[in-house]
């Protein structure tokens, strides 16, 4: 370690991690200025630890299943220790097929040397330790590329399962033995622990480390204690009864490395305050949900919006870089929420360092940080959902009732009237179609480019008409109804009227509604208008406009075979 701090960077990494130079400018690209302490604090866990494993055997007679034993758990440690590096260089199912050869003596003579003085408890250390070696086996598979034992996330937690159980069963045949002391017997129950905690640490890790090699390195030098474990056991094979307690010295060591082993894991996760804190970045599984404000408690709005300051979905850049923390992005956020001013917004944004400074802040992303000065602009954003859905279906409710029966004497078999909603931005119009027709979307966009090609303004294109509006609006009044045979050419009081054929290829012909979540299409049910089924109908279609500029439509059909094109007014 001095060594280390005397030669540079590179040799202190080898000092700690034991691994060549050559990995140091990988793992650390930036240089170890903020790493320097941790591997100083993993290097001496390392050192006591090791002090552990090199200790000398126990001297005393062992049959020919112990010799066999020890050795092949001083090869485990070993390959921890130095081994790996060499096996590192082969074939990755090299390595697999090594470790399955090795553990595999191990575990048999594990049941064989173990005085487990149970049958039973014998039998489950036999079932257990043969799912570790499923494990490895399912391990060699993947490497071989062959079919393995099982896949998907639940077989491989129950393989990694199995293995913590056969390392908890064996210290508990340790215990029943009578050999080994409790100092091996701890290292055992922290084995397990670790390899427990390798369980959620694995899918935490990107999370935790966030770019800092801390956490690593630490992790690291605390999983030396399952090498210790080892060691221990091999070395103590030959004692006879329970060994004499260690002198109060080595107590105090042994006491200092497991108390380290299960602090400083914790203490890795703290990060330096200049350290940016991430709540939620771009790529987080929770920020696909939009909850509306109204349906979060007072504690979860932070959250929300963070998750859009940093979202990137479909491709968008963020409005703030993943370099900025929590704290920081909140305070850009109230800074934006006190201006309405686009310039200045604009400057925020910029020294923020926002990839899109010109873009602003959409309201509805402010009011999760500042409801009390967006809210008073835009009410509607602090609805629950219920309360959105609410107040929609009271708007659509209002804007059917003004819709009335523009022919009310006349009834058809079927009829409706319902405001249709178009685009905001301007829409086409609207289709009356048979939505069963296999190629339904072909001809919907065949009516529509006839549409401006035709002075009534209507597009025919087969088992589609699309019907297009005289003045620019956002919405208008809409009737169909269905008669049988040919109602009476009402023309009084339209300003046009219009008849076109259609065809219903599946025995329906309608008008679209206004689906979940949709703005655009009838605001009510729409019946369907092919009462005589499949086959060829006409389409009247009747247009006006009132002194308060809002438009009016009725629309006629009924069974027909003539496929011309009449204009019945002007």
């Amino acid at each position: 370690m001095v060594a280390g701090l005397v030669l540079g960077d590179a040799w202190l990494w080898v000092a700690v991690e034991w691994s060549p130079p050559a990995y140091a400018p990988f793992y650390a690209r930036g240089g170890f200025d903020a790493l320097t302490a941790t591997l100083l604090v993993a290097a001496l866990v390392k050192a006591a630890l090791l002090w552990l494993i090199l200790r000398a055997p126990a001297p005393g007679p062992l049959d020919r299943r112990a010799k066999a034993l020890r050795r092949l758990l001083y090869l485990a440690v070993a390959y921890n220790l130095v081994l790996w590096y060499a096996f590192a260089l082969l074939p990755d199912a090299v390595d697999a097929a090594f470790q399955l050869a090795l553990w595999t003596g191990i575990d048999v003579l594990y049941l064989l040397v173990i005085r487990w003085r149970s049958r039973m408890l014998r039998a489950a250390a036999g079932a257990m330790l043969a799912v570790e070696l499923a494990g490895m086996v399912n391990e060699l598979l993947d490497e071989l590329d062959l079919r393995e034992l099982g896949s998907g996330g639940v077989v491989g937690l129950g393989l990694t399962l199995g293995g913590v159980a056969a390392t908890v069963i064996t210290v508990v045949g340790q215990r029943r033995d009578g050999r080994w002391s409790r100092g091996t017997q701890a290292a055992g129950w922290l084995s397990a622990i670790v390899c427990a905690l390798a369980i959620p640490l694995d899918i935490l890790f990107g999370r935790i480390s966030s770019g800092s090699l801390a956490f690593p390195v630490m992790i690291d030098a605390v999983g030396l204690v399952i090498t210790v474990w080892h060691a221990a056991t091999a070395r103590e094979l030959p004692a006879e009864g329970r060994p004499a307690e260690l002198p109060p010295a080595r107590q105090r060591v042994i006491r200092v490395a497991v108390a380290a082993a299960a602090v400083l894991p914790i203490i890795a996760l703290i990060q330096p305050e200049q350290t940016p804190h991430l709540t939620y970045t771009g790529w987080s599984m929770d920020c696909y949900d939009r909850p509306s404000f109204g349906d979060l408690k007072p504690e979860e709005r932070d959250a929300a919006f963070l998750c859009r300051a940093r979202s990137t979905e479909g491709g968008v850049p963020p409005v703030f870089p993943d370099s900025l923390s929590d704290q920081q992005i909140l305070a850009y956020g109230r800074a934006l929420c006190r201006t309405e001013d686009r310039d200045e917004r604009k400057t925020i944004l910029t020294r923020a360092g926002s990839a899109r400074p010109a873009w602003g802040v959409d309201p509805w992303d402010l009011v999760y940080v500042c409801p009390e000065i967006i809210g008073a602009t835009y009410p509607e954003l602090l609805r629950s959902t219920k309360e959105t859905e609410a107040a929609n279906a009271a708007y659509i409710a209002e804007k059917n009732a003004r819709c009335r029966d523009p022919w009310p004497r006349t009834k058809g078999v079927v009829q409706a009237s319902a405001n249709y909603f178009l685009f905001v931005d301007g829409d086409t119009g609207y289709l009356v179609h048979d939505p069963g027709d296999e190629a339904a979307d072909e001809v919907a966009e065949q009516a529509t480019d006839k549409v401006y090609d035709d002075s009534a303004l209507i597009g025919v294109a087969g088992s589609a008409v699309l019907i297009g509006h005289f003045e620019d609006v956002v919405d208008l009044c809409l009737t169909v109804k269905a008669f049988r045979t040919p109602p009476p050419q009402r023309t009084a009081g339209w300003d046009e009227v219009n008849e076109v054929p259609i065809v219903s290829r599946s025995g329906r012909l309608t008008v679209p509604e206004m689906g979940e979540g949709g703005d655009v299409g009838a605001g009510a049910p729409m019946p369907n208008l092919a009462i005589a089924g499949k086959g060829r109908y006409r389409l009247r279609v009747h247009v006006r406009v009132d002194d308060a500029g809002e438009e009016q439509h009725l629309v006629v059909v009924y069974p027909g075979a003539s496929r011309k094109r009449l204009r019945l007014k002007p």
